[in-house]
């Protein structure tokens, strides 16, 4: 069958494309070997926040006293969060389904297979397309450790279906999930140790960010190793190397979080030609389009953000190409927030990166505790907002935070961004009162 527009993989960047496509006028056909909604959905983002906030709620109902909140005998069911979860994928994947339906996007379950001229087979079939978008998405990147085979040595998917509370939890890497996973199992009552090769957790962020967010984990109880170098894993215990010397940890779940891996084989992409760059992700244009005309790529297929929100962008900008309008993407502008209590949230240039590209910065940073609305929600929690402007014509350029609601409030902090807000536009934006989100517009009184 003839297509407009053909989607492989129907997570973030596929359904949206999709409907995107669709509502354009275009005859489209979405191709899935699994299930709607992709990792994120099914593997990822949804399920392990649904997850989080049980652990969460938790644990804010054992430490409820300083609001004087006294629960006796509060216990906490991991069949039930996980019932819950199941229930929230559910409900979402039917959310899409119904939503294709309404667009009239044809949807195959099976695996694609890319011909030359467009064409992709399907199931056995022949199917051709205009164009072409490839969001297959992306999967563990397991490292070659002795024992990491072993039953009760999972991944970020495997740990998802673990429904009884291990003794001890070690995380093998320190990253964003590796954090996210931390955090849920030590609140509610783990023991939990993680080893990190780094010298810091989650180094892609901001230095000092990253040592709250590790200051904030420790209190509720998680330990890190840094520069932890993991040698073996047995069925007892996990073996490590650091400078001091050699250690061992008793251990009876280890979760493997050494980052993800594009999803690439078994698509026909060698026979295409198609160009893959050195971190084995498509190479695509800022516009999304790859080497071979018609072939379009969005999402972690292509190496590049690693956030679902940013796979939805980008098949926007390609949706938007290919039906007419200009469209580029901006990742200097794109959020990431790490769902940890403390939470995190950030957008744009650090100061380090900043003046690695030569621009000269001014820096202004405050501490969350002087926000009435915060301190008032958050008692046990500490963090900080901090701003990254251009020196000379006052253009916020980043923003740093740490602190409860961050991720509520970070999409703010992008549209000023996004729009290219100065200083002096900032300070004219009325925010209500008491809010957190007001520590955005006070923390330009600590410029410096």
């Amino acid at each position: 069958m003839k297509y407009d527009f053909a989607v492989i993989g129907a997570g973030p960047a596929g359904y949206i494309a999709a409907k995107k496509a669709a509502s354009a006028g275009k005859k489209v056909l979405l191709v899935e070997k699994s299930k709607l909604g992709g990792v994120c959905l099914n593997e990822g983002c949804v399920p392990s926040k649904t997850l989080l906030q049980a652990a969460k709620t938790y644990y804010h109902a054992k430490h409820g006293a300083i609001f004087g909140v006294e629960v006796e005998g509060v216990t906490f069911d991991f069949h039930k969060a996980h019932a819950h979860k199941n229930n929230v994928m559910n409900k979402m994947r039917d959310g899409i389904a119904g939503l294709m339906k309404k667009y009239r996007v044809d949807v195959i379950e099976g695996e694609a297979k890319l011909l030359p001229n467009c064409q992709l087979e399907i199931n056995g079939n022949t199917h051709e397309a205009t164009d072409i978008l490839l969001c297959t998405g992306s999967s563990p990147a397991i490292p070659p450790i002795s024992g990491v085979d072993l039953e009760h040595v999972v991944d970020s998917t495997g740990i998802l279906e673990r429904e009884v509370l291990p003794n001890h939890l070690v995380v093998v890497g320190g990253g964003v999930i590796g954090c996210e996973f931390a955090c849920m199992y030590a609140s509610v009552g783990v023991k939990v140790t993680v080893l990190e090769a780094m010298s810091e957790i989650c180094p892609n962020l901001d230095s000092e960010v990253s040592e709250s967010l590790r200051e904030g984990l420790t209190k509720k109880g998680v330990s890190f190793q840094l520069g932890a170098k993991v040698e073996s894993i047995s069925a007892e215990k996990v073996s490590y190397s650091k400078e001091s010397g050699s250690y061992d940890i008793e251990s009876d779940l280890v979760l493997v979080a050494t980052g993800r891996r594009p999803n690439i084989k078994n698509l026909g992409l060698e026979d295409l030609g198609l160009d893959i760059d050195d971190r084995g992700g498509v190479r695509v244009d800022a516009r999304g389009a790859t080497n071979i005309p018609g072939l379009w790529a969005a999402g972690d297929v292509t190496g590049q953000a690693w956030l679902a929100h940013a796979a939805s962008r980008m098949a926007e900008v390609v949706v938007n190409n290919i039906t007419g309008r200009k469209d580029h993407m901006r990742y200097d502008t794109m959020p990431a927030v790490v769902y940890t209590s403390p939470e995190v949230a950030v957008v744009g240039l650090t100061k380090e990166e900043a003046e690695a590209r030569g621009t000269k910065v001014k820096v202004g940073r405050i501490p969350m505790a002087i926000n009435a609305r915060y301190i008032a929600e958050n008692p046990d929690e500490t963090g900080f907002c901090k701003v990254v402007l251009e020196a000379d014509t006052r253009k916020l350029i980043g923003v740093h935070m740490v602190g409860g609601a961050c991720s509520e409030m970070i999409f703010g902090a992008t549209a000023m961004l996004e729009t290219e807000l100065r200083e002096e536009e900032i300070e004219e934006i009325v925010f209500p009162h008491p809010t957190t989100s007001e520590i955005i517009k006070d923390v330009f009184m600590a410029v410096r």
